[in-house]
């Protein structure tokens, strides 16, 4: 006996068919880290692929030495060149060496060419890597598309040398920011840096520092590329509102960055000399290796982008007023296959013989000729050209002395303000004494009291401390109001708090 059929309602969300994909807009976020991750697959396939090598070689973190060399020739590359080829292998060796310190030289040597070309891609015809990856479109439907990236690139320099280059996407790989705005990622990396150091965490800003100093290079990247491409062809880049935009937005950025890495540069001076910590003292050294670096990138960055508008002019008019070429090209199937195909191979042989001795161009002789050494052993060199005026040396004046209080005042008013620790006093009679014992200056030093109290409202604890001060100067608003001819507010109660200097010594004796 069959059972009756069903006879409860479908749910309308499951009569109604699969529902449609999100479109682009809404699959924009997956498609960008899925190209983030493609980035990384070379780096993962190298310690999948070091099997195939012939010898031992799984001992070696092969992805380890390719983060090295790409760090590496992100900072030996400048705006102009690159990195040398050699040296990047001259200077993984040492760090692979580590890995397996048993292992022959040569042996290291070879890791060290095999992964840098493998991030070259040598054995490619573009020597790209391509990546597939899957978006909806906006009927829903799911297409590929392909995703063509590099990570070292090499680059021809000047005298026919090669130099490598680091990509957008090797930067993205190695400071582990992926797919993010130059600009908003450089500031949130100095404030992080800034934060750090205020905090005394060296280990942690310097990690962040050299952040910042890839995204510098990376900045000077895309303004290289732009006139890279100006110089090839300048109406393949938007001269009329992109590249302006870029370059006033990236003066207001170096504007900015050099006032934050001066600021940077000085707190990190600062806990360089007062901590007592060797360690703390060498990288704090190193921090300031790598800020003064960012400084002098953000130096060359300014002056090339100070030059951006005189190259675009220049090239403007050089491609504009470039004399057209009046000869046409040479069709080799209509003009010389299709006629010499039925001729025998005696007349044959005469007309390909006359075209290539002439279609390959000139070639260079051997050895000069003695003609040619002749004249230019003998001729006179060139006067140097008149260098302009000697300039006038300055007048150098020097900056009068325009501080309100003297030295004397300072000291009167610390004299003051040396209060036993167990009998503070209020504000508003540190100030009568001040004018009293002051004098014709009484006022001013009553003001100096009163910046001196304020100021002891935020007491550097942590400062006085490492600097090893027996005590420390504080003042507490306990809601009274001053009344005093000259200063209103809080009548704050000023007192001196003893340190603990047993507690100091023992520290140091940790440190040491």
């Amino acid at each position: 006996m069959t059972s009756p059929a069903p006879t409860d309602s479908v749910p309308p969300q499951l009569s109604a068919g699969p529902r449609p994909a999100p479109g682009p807009a809404a699959d924009e976020g997956l498609a960008r880290r899925l190209r983030a991750l493609a980035c990384t697959a070379p780096l993962h396939d190298l310690d999948a692929r070091k099997a195939n090598l012939a010898g031992e070689y799984s001992v070696y973190g092969m992805a380890e030495v390719a983060l090295a060399a790409i760090d590496l020739v992100t900072l030996n590359m400048d705006f102009d060149t690159g990195a040398d080829h050699e040296q990047i292998v001259a200077r993984l060796i040492p760090r692979i060496s580590a890995q397996t310190p048993q292992r022959p030289v040569a042996e290291h040597e070879r890791v060290a060419r095999w992964v840098l070309e493998n991030l070259i891609n040598v054995g490619s015809v573009d020597r790209g890597f391509r990546a597939v990856y899957g978006t909806f479109a906006s009927d829903g439907s799911y297409v590929r598309r392909d995703y063509d990236f590099k990570l070292i690139e090499e680059v021809p320099g000047p005298g026919g040398t090669v130099y490598l280059r680091t990509t957008d996407e090797a930067v993205n790989v190695l400071v582990g920011a992926l797919d993010t705005d130059v600009t908003s990622a450089q500031i949130a990396a100095e404030v992080k840096l800034e934060v750090l150091i205020n905090r005394g965490r060296l280990a942690d800003a310097q990690l962040a520092a050299e952040q910042a100093r890839y995204r510098t290079v990376q900045y000077s990247e895309t303004l290289r590329r732009a006139l890279d491409a100006t110089r090839r062809n300048v109406r393949a880049v938007d001269w009329l509102n992109a590249v302006p935009d870029m370059i006033a937005e990236a003066l207001d950025h170096v504007a900015d960055r050099y006032r934050h890495e001066n600021a940077i540069l000085t707190n990190i001076r600062k806990a360089r000399d007062e901590t007592e910590d060797p360690e703390n003292k060498r990288r704090a050294a190193e921090l300031v290796d790598i800020v003064k670096d960012c400084i002098r990138r953000h130096t060359q960055l300014q002056s090339r982008l100070l030059e951006a508008g005189p190259l675009f002019r220049a090239e403007q008019d050089r491609q504009a007023f470039a004399t057209p070429m009046t000869t046409s090209g040479i069709d080799l199937y209509g003009h010389l296959v299709a006629p010499v195909l039925p001729l025998p191979l005696e007349q044959a042989s005469r007309v390909t013989g006359a075209f290539f001795a002439r279609g390959t161009g000139l070639r260079t002789p051997v050895s000069v000729r003695v003609g040619d050494l002749v004249d230019i052993l003998l001729t006179p060199p060139v006067e140097r050209e008149h260098l302009g005026a000697e300039m006038p040396e300055p007048d150098l004046i020097a900056t009068p002395d325009d501080s309100r209080f003297s030295e004397e005042q300072l000291a009167a008013a610390m004299e003051l303000l040396d209060l036993p620790a167990d009998a503070p006093r209020r504000l508003s009679g540190l100030l009568a004494e001040a004018r009293r014992v002051g004098g014709d200056e009484g006022e001013d030093l009553a003001y100096l009291v009163a910046l001196l109290a304020v100021h002891a409202a935020s007491p550097a604890v942590g400062t006085a401390y490492r600097q090893g001060e027996q005590k420390l100067l504080f003042a507490v608003d306990d809601g009274t109001e001053l009344d005093d001819p000259g200063f209103g507010g809080a009548d704050l109660i000023v007192g001196t708090a003893l340190l603990d200097a047993v507690g100091m010594a023992a520290d140091r004796t940790e440190a040491a």
